[in-house]
């Protein structure tokens, strides 16, 4: 029955005329989409469906309010964005992803407060994150959902502070929530509890860290411009996002283990173009010495980009990135025979081209990364076509390959798919 009622609704939403919806005078105005997507997999693996790993109705909707909660000056407002969501992979089943539900204001012109539910990201990376520690949703990213939902919504509070001298960033997050993971249902991977790439067999477990407050989240930023350049500082005390530690071996459990970020970040124009530079030190706080095989090491990461335009709405960036294991030695004298291990350096490089045609209603989009020393890749082609200024239709694939079922993106060569979204925006 939920199904069908929010059938009709989704129906209904779907056929209203230009702008927003508007639900009378004294409420504000709600926008939206409708989106229906499916993606085909091209090999069958071991999870739950053998010919698809995507195939969903969603609609979104949102809107904003401004109340008098506070004094008039603050600036409040409210937003509201969730989605509702039928999931055919799942036969079927309705949901309802409350995506950012917050509340911001102004108490004083050189502060802004953002409390509760809300997508925090910083950086300067494109697709590639060293210091945006926060959760992405990877399932979503591989299957084909649009880009926005790439960034996982967590709950806590932001407070932008603004000064002459530096602006400032304070994140605080009570509750921790992990990136979104391919778990065997879905997508396949590799479990190295059953030895290789596994799917609906993975009795693998994720441990997440009490909620409770010495197990709160914080991250801070300061920025600055200089000229037309952009330098900022990064810092994060927290855990990992993977899971990046054993837990018990025994049972098959994984947990996150605890961590600390330091980093740092440039971008400006450099030779016609636009320019990044981003480093980080992660510290593994529950192997400081590195000679723990259960628990992740520490590692250094760096990244340096660099994107232009070209005209005629033709755009290329490109990006290097090198990851370095620390005290390597003691991780590798750790190990037992039966381990998984990993090299101690690993280099990406990334390449995006953007084409607009038609007055901009068609959109040519190829991004790929390759692993040089993984030797393994990963490409992302998409067209997306604006019929009119309500209605869009998108087709893309996923296409992942590697040398081994071990690195990054050739545990994930099974799940390469082709997929289709139309949406419908009001």
């Amino acid at each position: 029955m939920k199904q069908i009622l929010l059938s009709f609704f989704i129906l209904a939403v779907s056929a209203l005329p230009a702008g927003a919806v508007s639900l009378g005078k004294n409420l504000p105005p709600i926008h939206g989409f409708f989106e229906a997507d499916y993606g085909y997999k091209f090999k069958h693996d071991k999870t739950k469906r053998d010919s698809y790993n995507l195939l969903e109705q969603r609609l979104q909707l949102k809107t904003r309010y401004f109340p008098k909660w506070f004094l008039a000056d603050w600036n409040s407002e409210v937003f509201f964005r969730g989605d509702f969501i039928v999931d055919e992979y799942y036969a079927g089943k309705t949901k309802f992803d409350l995506r950012e539900f917050y509340t911001q204001f102004s108490p004083t012109s050189s502060v802004d407060v953002k409390i509760g539910r809300q997508v925090f990201t910083w950086g300067t990376g494109d697709y590639l994150f060293i210091n945006d520690v926060f959760p992405k949703d990877y399932v979503s990213f591989f299957i084909g959902r649009d880009d926005e939902y790439l960034k996982a919504p967590s709950d806590g509070a932001r407070i932008s502070f603004y000064n002459k001298i530096a602006n400032a960033d304070l994140v605080i997050i009570p509750v921790f929530k992990p990136n979104t993971i391919p778990k065997g249902d879905r997508l396949s991977f590799l479990d190295t509890f059953e030895g290789g790439i596994a799917g609906r067999n993975s009795e693998r477990q994720l441990i997440e860290p009490p909620t409770q407050f010495n197990n709160t989240q914080y991250a801070l930023r300061l920025y600055r411009t200089f000229g037309s350049y952009e330098a900022a500082l990064y810092y994060y005390r927290g855990f990992y996002e993977m899971p990046r530690g054993y837990k018990d071996e025994a049972h098959h459990q994984l947990f996150y283990p605890r961590l600390d970020v330091y980093g740092g970040s440039l971008r400006g124009p450099v030779l016609g173009g636009i320019g990044n530079f981003e480093a980080g030190y992660y510290n593994s706080r529950n192997d400081p010495n590195g000679d723990n095989r259960l628990i992740e090491n520490s590692s250094f990461k760096v990244m340096a980009g660099y994107e232009k335009d070209l005209g005629h709405d033709f755009r290329v960036g490109v990006q290097y990135f090198f990851e370095q294991i620390l005290d390597y030695e003691d991780y590798k004298r750790a190990l037992i025979p039966q381990d998984f291990y990993w090299d101690e350096y690993r280099h990406v490089v990334t390449l995006r081209l953007t084409k607009l045609l038609w007055n901009q209603t068609l959109h040519l989009s190829f991004f790929a990364f390759y692993s040089p020393s993984d030797e393994d890749g990963y490409i992302r082609p998409m067209v997306s076509y604006d019929v009119n200024d309500h209605l869009t239709a998108t087709v893309g694939a996923n296409l992942m390959w590697g040398k081994s079922d071990i690195t990054e993106f050739g545990q994930f060569e099974q799940n390469s798919n082709i997929y289709f979204r139309i949406r419908y925006s009001f």
